[in-house]
């Protein structure tokens, strides 16, 4: 029967709850609409904890006049337009914290009410009644998650080593601020390597090819249990130039980050960090991004078709 449902709701379109894609140019625009202004902050906003959904948002000063933290602000996330009217999601969302930087101010927003476009709302339900429910995700819970997704989030590699004892697992929940030498984690409490990252205010991170895909998702394990020994990994690693941080051999570049705030958003904890060091390792290749499969139907449907890998 679900196999039937399926057919009929998606055609022939596998049903996931996350689509992995490699993205040469980002086509969909996130906009933050103020009680004042449109603010285009799709090079500046990031999913940082999902217990509750928390996106951070950069402002840089001019465009932090316009964002009053009082009043009820949305995040409009789009197609390949900034038209607000033919969005894929709108997310209502309150503001926690901020972190003040000399150029600008990194918001942190819970989202709220969220209201989804990407199918009709009917076939939306139905999908998550099948697929996707399960007992800590409610459906107006969900939607927040699903509407996060409505951008590519890039994986990245994240390292952290101390004594013998090192880490190597892949990331979406984090952001490079544009122009600064600032970035920004959401790392899951249950992380084994949070607690060491916090002691030591170190930490690595890598951007790497999808075209390892497979060695990225097998590190994700290592997110709760210990990796094996730097020997029994299946590729080849580098030490880092100042932190002497593993990191594989194929890295395309990789940033030495010093922590110097956290706080606690939830089921993840945020390390706000400041870049001491990065190096360039290879030339530039294809990234791995994901989207949530609500999204790659809105894309479809536009005629937006980024390579499924």
């Amino acid at each position: 029967m679900k196999k039937l449902i399926r057919k009929i709701l998606f055609g022939s379109t596998p049903v996931c709850e996350y689509a992995t894609v490699t993205v040469e140019n980002i086509t969909e625009k996130v906009i933050l609409k103020t009680e004042t202004a449109l603010i285009d902050i799709s090079q500046t906003q990031w999913l940082l904890c999902l217990q509750p959904i928390v996106i951070g948002i950069w402002l840089n000063n001019r465009d932090s006049t316009f964002f009053s933290e009082s009043k009820k602000n949305k995040i409009y996330f789009c197609g390949a337009t900034e038209e607000i009217r033919k969005s894929a999601a709108v997310v209502e969302i309150n503001i926690i914290e901020k972190i003040i930087e000399r150029d600008g101010t990194l918001f942190l927003a819970e989202a709220g009410k969220t209201i989804l476009k990407h199918i009709n709302a009917v076939r939306t339900k139905l999908l998550f009644n099948k697929f996707y429910k399960k007992p800590q995700w409610p459906f107006d819970k969900y939607k927040a998650l699903a509407a996060a997704y409505s951008y590519p989030r890039k994986v990245r590699l994240v390292s952290f080593k101390e004594g013998e004892y090192f880490n190597i697992f892949p990331m979406d929940l984090l952001g490079v601020i544009p122009q600064s030498n600032r970035v920004v984690f959401g790392l899951r409490h249950t992380n084994i390597v949070l607690q060491k990252i916090i002691n030591a205010k170190k930490i690595v991170v890598s951007e790497i090819g999808y075209e390892h895909k497979e060695t990225i998702y097998q590190l994700g394990k290592y997110h709760g249990t210990a990796p094996p020994s730097i020997n029994d990994l299946s590729f080849k690693t580098l030490t880092t130039d100042q932190f002497g941080f593993y990191i594989p051999q194929w890295a395309e570049s990789y940033k030495e980050i010093n922590i110097i705030a956290t706080a606690d958003l939830g089921s993840h904890t945020l390390l706000w960090g400041e870049v001491i060091n990065e190096k360039k390792l290879t030339g530039t290749q294809p990234h791995l991004f994901h989207i949530h499969f609500l999204h790659s139907l809105f894309l479809k449907k536009a005629g937006i078709n980024y390579t499924a890998v």
